[in-house]
Parts: C-alpha cells; sequence; structure tokens
C-alpha cells in the first residue's frame, strides 16, 4: 500500500535523517586506508545508543540472511548490496559503500542504550514493532588515491542519484525516474542493476512503491505530493547481471566494480526535498 505522509511523520524522518547524514559526514574523514572495516559497525552502533535511534536492519528477514545481524551494510568494490560489516583492512584505491537504516524513537517505545544489538533475534520484535521516522541513506567512499576508472564511476553514480531526484515532481511517474538514470549511465558505457531497486519509505522501512532505476519515461505510478521515497542507484563498469555471494551480499556477475549512493527524499508540490542531506548537493 502506498501511502501519504503527514507534516508529523516528515518532522521525524527529518530528525532521524540528519543523525543518518551526520554520520555519513564523520565516514568522510574516518574511511581512509588501515582502516578495519568493522569500525564502522561499531562507531554506527555506538551513535545509534547515544542518540536513541534503532538500527533498523538488525532484525530484518533479507531472504538469505534471517535474521540479518548488522546495522550496516558495507560493501566492497565488486559487491553490490547488502553486504556484511568484517574484519578487513582498508587498502588504497578500494571502493566502499556504506548502508544504514535509523528509526527515531519517540514516546518511550523503547530505550536503545539497553538494547542488545549482538541478539539479532531479540531485535526482530523491536523492528518489525517499530513505527516512526524512519531514514535510509547509502553512500560510496573513495578509500586514499583511487583509480581514474573508480573516481568516473563514482561520479556518474553520483549524478545518476540527482538525476533521478530530480525528475521525481508531482505528475511525473516512476519510469520517468528510471528512464533518466538508465539513459545517463549507458549512454556512458555504465550498466545499471535491474533485480534491486528503491523504495517507499515511513513508518517501515520498506514501502510501496518500488522504484527501479531503468525504465521508460513517461510509465508506471504517477508521482504524488507527500510521497516519501529512496532513490539507490547501483551502477556498473561492466554489465548489469549480479548474483548474491554468501556473506558478501549481491556481488557483480562478471566481477566489475559496482558503486551505490542513496537519498531518502519527500516529493513537494515544489519538488523533491532531500532528507538525508550531508550539505549543498553534488559538493560531496
Amino acid at each position: 500500500m502506498i501511502t501519504i505522509k503527514s507534516q508529523r511523520e516528515i518532522e521525524q524522518m527529518k530528525h532521524s535523517s540528519k543523525i543518518l547524514a551526520d554520520i555519513h559526514i564523520h565516514l568522510r574523514d574516518m574511511i581512509k586506508p588501515g582502516l578495519d572495516m568493522w569500525a564502522i559497525e561499531e562507531y554506527v552502533r555506538k551513535v545509534c545508543k547515544e542518540k536513541n535511534v534503532i538500527p533498523l536492519q538488525i532484525g530484518v528477514d533479507e531472504g538469505y540472511y534471517n535474521p540479518y545481524p548488522y546495522a550496516t551494510c558495507c560493501c566492497l568494490n565488486d559487491e553490490v548490496a547488502h553486504g556484511f560489516p568484517r574484519h578487513y583492512i582498508l587498502k588504497e584505491g578500494d571502493l566502499l559503500k556504506v548502508d544504514m537504516v535509523l528509526g527515531l524513537v519517540e514516546d518511550d517505545y523503547c530505550d536503545v542504550s539497553k538494547l542488545n544489538f549482538d541478539d539479532a533475534k531479540s531485535m526482530i520484535a523491536i523492528q518489525e514493532g517499530f513505527r516512526g521516522g524512519v531514514a535510509d541513506s547509502a553512500w560510496a567512499y573513495k578509500v586514499g588515491e583511487v583509480s581514474q576508472e573508480v573516481a568516473d564511476l563514482w561520479e556518474v553514480t553520483r549524478e545518476c542519484l540527482y538525476l533521478g531526484i530530480e525528475a521525481a515532481k508531482v505528475g511525473n511517474r516512476v519510469g520517468d525516474i528510471g528512464a533518466v538514470i538508465q539513459d545517463y549511465a549507458e549512454s556512458r558505457g555504465y550498466g545499471v542493476v535491474r533485480d534491486l531497486c528503491g523504495h517507499g519509505v515511513g513508518p517501515t522501512m520498506h514501502e510501496d512503491p518500488l522504484i527501479p532505476h531503468f525504465g521508460k519515461a513517461g510509465h508506471g505510478l504517477r508521482l504524488k505530493q507527500g510521497m516519501v521515497l529512496t532513490i539507490e542507484p547501483m551502477i556498473n563498469t561492466g554489465g548489469w547481471e549480479i548474483d548474491h555471494d554468501g556473506e558478501r551480499g549481491y556481488v557483480t556477475l562478471d566481477g566489475s566494480l559496482t558503486c551505490q549512493m542513496e537519498h531518502q527524499f519527500v516529493i513537494t508540490k515544489d519538488g523533491p526535498v532531500i532528507l538525508t542531506t550531508q550539505g549543498e548537493e553534488r559538493t560531496y
């Protein structure tokens, strides 16, 4: 079911989105060669305890992992999405994608500082029962000095994200979003992942409508004021096909590099407003 969000719900999501965006801003300085990737998971858990927000990915039935045991998804190089954070020392030239979903706690729903994040099964009821301000955003980080291939992929993915968001206007259709992303990426020789997509958000993590990152302009559901959506293009240097590979999550089928960036936004009468913004758009 597709829901139009109330102003109260949007304000809740603005609050949780600010916390999430601040985490990504901090990661810009934290992520560098020599860092143990697991430190990112530890940092996000620490912020969740301090800010009383629930890491909503812990406890999710993702299909391959039931329940998913971590607050973040961390994906390296050819890893597309849903990869485990793990003990891995980041190397010069790596491309790391970090995704997370946070839930703003209100009305004494729970005391996050007392939750046991290591007991994923105990988090299922917390995650399933939560109804509140949800924030969902992923970002890609270039580790140290990277190759031109990585730099170009990163830039194209970021542009795909913003082109998609700009197409999310009242009266446009879902296909308009996918078409502009696909046209831009493929015109530059990249593949656009088709098996995973953006979605509606709030008061739960994943809601209708689904937002593919490919499609035909003028086709699909018409967009309305008050919808809150994510756009999260996954762009490959090779083909668009992906596969699932255990704890590494989804990976490119041909082993090519892949990049993902994701923002959550609300459609207003004046255009899309990004909730998970990290500052002036296209400058980070």
